[in-house]
């Protein structure tokens, strides 16, 4: 029996930036839909385009940079929201409007204040909206998991026959377990007269970690649709996790009738690339992803997979694009080689201003590090901007010494004027930012600070963001150097040149599926 397609649905633009600080600007967003289209996902959703003028800016930016897969925006089904989403998609080789409105009884009595019927009408009515404007319309029911079947069935097929060609099945706060959600999507693909004119998808939330498998199970009942994430990123505990998905049906063929288009070499890069966007690192021990998926410690399963690697391994590394990626350049190296580098891993920049800027970070790096890999120019291209700054660090001595109180001296060029400032803290990350902070009163608060380990070795980039929150406002800072300290002076004065030149990184906190 050949295989049916699974559609890839990828939300980290969408349901990932609502974790909160995981937000992204404009360029950071086609940067992720770039690599996205290389990795062939089928439907990119870029966004919330009523949320705010800066989403809606960043999925019509990624509509005209992305042509191979089809662009999504997230609309609930109101007016305003679907034209705004027709009008953000206006540029998109492929569009899709994707509106949803809440389905189960908790969410009509006290979200919505809403009958059934009043509801079932609503569906209808955005479904038509939204075909009006595009071909390709998904319409979701929001909190799928927790709605009744009947009425589950009843709204589908009105949304079927007023035009929508998927449906989405939600588990929306991640209340599901896979034989009863699996059976859930069973029922309904019999029971729906209609059922066969759409395509059935699911959106699955990690809340007791079971977002992976009840996709799975879904799919194995007939799901030909499944929306996720880069690394699981989402809100709370996060959704189904885009590799974990992809990795399980193409390892398990034996089990799964179904296969995707996927170019899986890609997964590893694009999951570094949005680790390194939205600050989350990746945590060792994650699927397919993690630093030690893998790694072998135990001797016994060293002599096994140097024996055979299936011993041990159900996956070949190389296959989800582990590899040394290994660039050979350094001081000498030129422009154009850089710039052409770049381009093999997506990047390209704007203006020469971009290049210079960037190529003149590469040179001051391959001073201090005599390898240079693919994810070290990530990280100087994360940090490059050409947006003005109000601050930036000119000198910084940081002292740490066992017995004494750890300190810091910062020069800092404050438009246009050098200010030094000295200050003590429980370590020198803690002077330093104090230090800054004497200079610029920002009067903000201090929400996260992360560290990651761009590559192996004790030469290697360390990689800090800086999450910052003043009147509302999020922002992740970014900085990266050898010197960890610099590095988080960095990410401190990116995120308060963000906030000065009010950067729109904040995302919107809004009801989705």
């Amino acid at each position: 029996m050949s295989k049916q397609g699974l559609v890839i649905f990828d939300t980290t633009m969408r349901d990932g930036e609502q974790s909160p600080g995981a937000s992204m600007t404009k360029d950071e967003k086609v940067r992720i839909g770039k690599a996205l289209e290389r990795m062939r996902v089928d439907v990119i959703e870029a966004g919330f385009a009523a949320a705010s003028p800066g989403d809606f800016d960043a999925i019509a930016a990624v509509a005209k940079a992305v042509r191979e897969s089809t662009i999504c925006s997230l609309a609930r089904a109101v007016d305003n929201d679907i034209d705004r989403a027709g009008e953000a998609l206006k540029q998109a080789e492929r569009a899709r409007i994707h509106t949803f409105i809440a389905t189960s009884p908790i969410h009509m009595q006290y979200k919505l204040r809403m009958e059934p019927d009043q509801v079932v009408e609503r569906a209808v009515y955005a479904v038509k909206r939204a075909r009006n404007l595009v071909e390709d319309v998904e319409f979701s029911c929001e909190d799928a998991g927790r709605s009744e079947l009947d009425f589950l069935c009843r709204v589908i097929e009105a949304a079927i026959n007023a035009g929508a060609r998927t449906i989405n099945i939600p588990d929306t706060v991640g209340y599901a377990i896979p034989e009863e959600f699996g059976f859930k999507i069973k029922q309904l693909l019999e029971r729906i007269p209609n059922a066969d004119k759409a395509i059935f998808s699911v959106h699955c939330h990690n809340d007791l970690g079971l977002a992976v498998a009840n996709s799975l199970a879904a799919v194995q009942n007939g799901a030909r649709q499944v929306e996720c994430t880069i690394n699981g990123l989402g809100e709370r505990a996060g959704n189904a996790s885009l590799e974990e998905i992809v990795m399980a049906v193409r390892t398990r063929s034996d089990l799964f009738n179904v296969t995707t288009g996927i170019d899986t070499t890609q997964i590893v890069p694009t999951s570094r690339l949005v680790s390194s966007v939205t600050g989350f690192p990746v945590q060792p021990n994650k699927a397919i992803v993690g630093a030690n998926a893998f790694a072998h410690e135990s001797g016994i399963h060293q002599d096994g997979v140097l024996k055979h690697r299936e011993t041990y391994e159900i996956m070949r590394a190389e296959d989800v694009g582990w590899n040394a990626n290994r660039m050979v350049m350094g001081k000498h190296s030129g422009r154009n080689a850089f710039r052409t580098r770049l381009e093999e891993l997506g990047v390209t920049f704007a203006s020469d201003q971009e290049l210079n800027l960037a190529f003149s970070r590469f040179k001051e790096l391959a001073d201090k590090k005599h390898e240079i890999f693919d994810e070290d120019l990530q990280a100087l291209v994360n940090e490059t901007s050409t947006m003005e700054e109000k601050y930036s660090l000119v000198t910084l001595e940081a002292h740490s010494q066992t017995g004494e109180k750890p300190r810091a001296l910062v020069t800092l060029n404050v438009e246009g004027n050098e200010v030094k400032q000295a200050s003590e803290g429980s370590g020198p990350v803690d002077a330093a930012f104090k230090a800054i902070e004497s200079i610029v009163q920002s009067g903000t608060s201090l929400q996260l600070y992360s560290v990651n380990a761009i590559t192996s070795g004790t030469d290697s980039q360390g990689e800090v963001t800086v999450r910052l929150e003043k009147a509302g406002r999020i922002v992740n800072g970014l900085g990266s150097d050898t010197d960890i300290v610099v590095a988080s002076a960095k990410a401190y004065l990116n995120a308060l040149n963000l906030l000065a030149n009010k950067v729109d990184k904040a995302h919107p906190q809004a009801s989705g599926v």
